[in-house]
Order: C-alpha cells, then structure tokens, then sequence
C-alpha cells in the first residue's frame, strides 16, 4: 500500500494554504487562487516558482523564501493534523492486515517527521518524501522507490493519491491506483478508481481495485 500525505490521510493542504498565503504577504503581495491551486501536489520547487511568477517577483531568493515556509508549516503542523475522511481507519486496517505500507509524499523529510506525530511511525514500513527522490511527482520516480524500499513489485501495489500531479506519478509508476479528491476535482482517467473519501474503504474493497486492473 502506497499512501500520499497532504490531502489523502491529513487534511494539511489547509495548513499549506495558510503558510502560502502568509509568505506571499511577507513578500509584500497577494497569492493568487489560480496559483494557490495550481501548487496542490507539487513539488517545493515548482511551488515557488509558481509563487515567484505570480507576484512579478522573479528574482526572488528562493532558499530564503522556503526556509521562510517551512518554518511556518512546521509550527503549525507541530499543532496537530486533522484526518481525512476514513483515513486513519483504513491505515489502521491495512497495518492490522499485515501488508507493506509506504507514505510517499512531495513535502520534505523536515516536514515529514512532524507530521509523522500525528500519522504514527510505525503505520509505515517506508517514507519517500519529496527531496530524497531523484525526481518529485509527477515523475513516477517516488512510487516506484517506495515499492523498491518495501521489496515488491510496483505492479502489486495500490497507490492512495487526492490530487493531479500525483495521480498522473502513481499511474505512470504502475500502480493500481485509488484517488479521493480534496481542494481539486479529479477527472475521470484510466487507470484510476475514484471515490469521494475513504469511508468505507478497507483491504477487501483495495483487493477488488487491485483484481479489476490485473484481469
């Protein structure tokens, strides 16, 4: 089981959009909603530059402005994250099941572990996260890694996505994959089961995804 973070077990893009909004103000502008969305599931990088084009700030100093960010997001991850929808109950009965789980997520390790306290440590047997990966989403590379890092085949994993960018990774990766749409409505694409949350879903209903894309 492959699960991405932001938008899929917690509801932390909230919490993004408050850091986001605050460091366009401290730049002395207006973060745009066309930009704001456009960052969902993207990479730091691609954020900021998004941010720097949408302010006519081109040569901002970007490591400024992520240490800037990641400060804030770290307080206000530290306070706690809300659960998605169905969220901890699936990761619950995953774990019980025994199988092999990953978090694979676009947001770096710093971030990571703080939200790793409210997600429990132990509910993952790997974490991939955005800048441990040679290349972030919606290049496959992060899906992949983590079927490497738990010893199976990509193609025998389900991957858990909310957002664009990471449902075009998870497919290009091979995975069979389970999207569950958060701050973007997700269009119907192939290769890709869509539900409006997670309640309800289980490791039996997971196995019926898996069998319906290997037949």
């Amino acid at each position: 089981m492959l699960f991405d973070m932001d938008g899929t077990l917690v509801d932390s893009e909230k919490v993004w959009d408050v850091a986001l909004h605050e460091l366009a103000a401290h730049a002395g502008g207006t973060l745009s909603e066309p930009a704001r969305l456009a960052m969902i599931g993207s990479s730091m990088a691609t954020s900021m530059r998004i941010l720097r084009e949408d302010l006519g700030q081109p040569d901002r100093d970007e490591t400024a402005d992520v240490a800037w960010l990641e400060r804030r997001v770290e307080e206000l991850f530290a306070e706690g994250l809300v659960w998605r929808p169905g969220a901890m109950e699936l990761l619950r009965a995953v774990r019980e099941a025994g199988l092999p789980t990953a978090l694979v997520t676009s947001t770096g390790r710093r971030l990571v572990e703080v939200a790793l306290d409210t997600l429990g440590r132990d509910n993952f047997d790997a974490v991939v996260c955005g800048d441990e990966v040679s290349a972030p989403k919606p290049d496959p590379a992060p899906y992949r890694t983590a079927a490497d890092l738990l010893g199976v085949r990509i193609d025998e994993c389900v991957a858990i996505e909310d957002s664009p960018t990471g449902m075009a990774s998870a497919v290009a990766s091979g995975a069979a994959v389970l999207a569950v749409p958060a701050e973007l409505e997700l269009p119907p694409t192939d290769g890709v089961h869509l539900r409006e949350t997670l309640v309800g879903v289980d490791p039996a209903y997971l196995a019926t995804i898996f069998s319906r894309v290997t037949t």
